[in-house]
């Protein structure tokens, strides 16, 4: 595998690792700051909205200046977002801090592109393992992004003012990282001719596949997510165990990374994309069964492999369905749709699970979680009419 793999797999780590310390924090401290509970997972909703909105420029940006520039890019404005947090916790300010995460959500919105940077990388054979090596950055993650949470809450007198001066540190080293990281230029991973149509790019089979399990995948996994905190402390959990909590489910959603591109290889990525949804649908299951730490746990372990077999397969199928003229625009168009709806489901989350308790959100999410199988059944049936 070459080092700029490992490389990138490196900046994915700290980016997960920035992104888990988040997942912690993030709603506790909408829970002090906002005017209601209901806007508790505001600052989280703006995140995925700064995601939701650097995805096209950034996908464009890259294919003109390259992905290095546009990697440290967006590096640099989720320093920025690192730092206007701490000035809004300082401050007190709601507003500020919504600002903040928005900025820090452009930053993760360009580091999201790691993945294919990866592809583009490495050779075609290894297209899905480098994929998985990449994702897999986030095992890292998932140990030090809960061990951040804990120490650094209270660090200062202000609580969890320490977490977003880590989370600048982290940003700051990724930086490094990428100066050392030898990438290709925009001219020989973006090519050259005439673009097909929007439309005609978003119509294609195959493109319809990997975004719809994308954002099943991205969209449940999210939705459950961001309520497990609020969940957790309405049911008397104390901090440690909702962050121990979130570190097993990031080790669920990263670990299988490292042999989710062998078993696409094996099986086919449609027949995993299956598997995924299934485990998104255990997942809900399991929340029926009380509020207890086990079932939690066993929730999001659940949850975090639903989203890893729904989510890596969807993006090597996303590669197979474009040309390289075709690449900005088809990627912009995924991760606007997939991150869209992970800021549409932060920002559900918490008046969702104020109103109806965690096991009644989860039920809702079943139906959402077989949608790529009935788009698979469509697809298959209209294969079959047409023999």
């Amino acid at each position: 595998m070459p080092l700029t793999v490992t490389l990138l797999s490196l900046c994915q780590a700290l980016l997960v690792t920035g992104n888990v310390l988040l997942i912690a924090v993030s709603p506790l401290i909408g829970a002090s700051l906002a005017p209601s509970a209901s806007w508790s997972t505001a600052p989280v909703a703006t995140q995925w909205l700064g995601l939701m909105c650097a995805t096209i420029p950034a996908s464009l940006i890259m294919a003109k200046l390259g992905r290095k520039l546009g990697f440290m890019l967006g590096n640099i404005v989720g320093l920025v977002g690192a730092l206007v947090a701490v000035q809004a916790l300082m401050s007190e300010r709601f507003g500020l801090f919504l600002l903040a995460t928005w900025l820090i959500g452009i930053g993760i919105g360009f580091g999201q592109l790691y993945r294919f940077a990866a592809v583009e990388a490495a050779p075609a054979p290894m297209r899905d393992r480098a994929i998985g090596l990449v994702m897999g950055g986030g095992v890292l993650a998932a140990f030090a992004g809960p061990w951040l949470a804990r120490v650094s809450r209270e660090l200062g007198e202000v609580p969890f003012l320490g977490s977003f001066v880590g989370l600048a540190a982290l940003y700051a080293l990724a930086l490094v990282v990428l100066m050392l990281t030898q990438l290709p230029p925009a001219s020989r991973t973006h090519g050259e001719g005439t673009a097909l149509p929007l439309g005609k790019i978003l119509r294609q089979p195959g493109f319809i596949v990997a975004v719809s399990a994308a954002m099943v995948g991205y969209g449940v996994m999210n939705l459950a997510m961001t309520a497990t905190p609020l969940a957790m402390a309405g049911a008397g959990h104390h901090f440690n165990h909702v962050s121990m909590t979130i570190q097993w489910h990031v080790v669920a959603m990263f670990l299988p990374s490292f042999f989710t591109g062998h078993l696409a290889t094996r099986f086919g990525a449609k027949q995993v994309i299956v598997a995924g949804c299934l485990l998104l649908v255990a997942s809900a299951v399991v929340a029926q069964f009380g509020i207890g730490l086990a079932g939690f746990n066993v929730a999001l372990i659940l949850l975090g492999l639903g989203w890893n077999f729904t989510f890596l397969p969807a993006t090597g199928l996303l590669t197979e369905s474009y040309r390289p003229v075709d690449k900005a625009r088809t990627q912009a168009a995924n991760e606007f749709l997939v991150f869209g709806t992970a800021a549409t489901t932060a920002l559900l989350a918490g008046p969702l699970v104020s109103s109806l308790g965690w096991a009644t959100l989860n039920l809702l999410l079943v139906p959402v979680a077989l949608v790529p199988l009935a788009v698979l059944l469509w697809q298959r049936r209209a294969r079959l009419a047409n023999a």
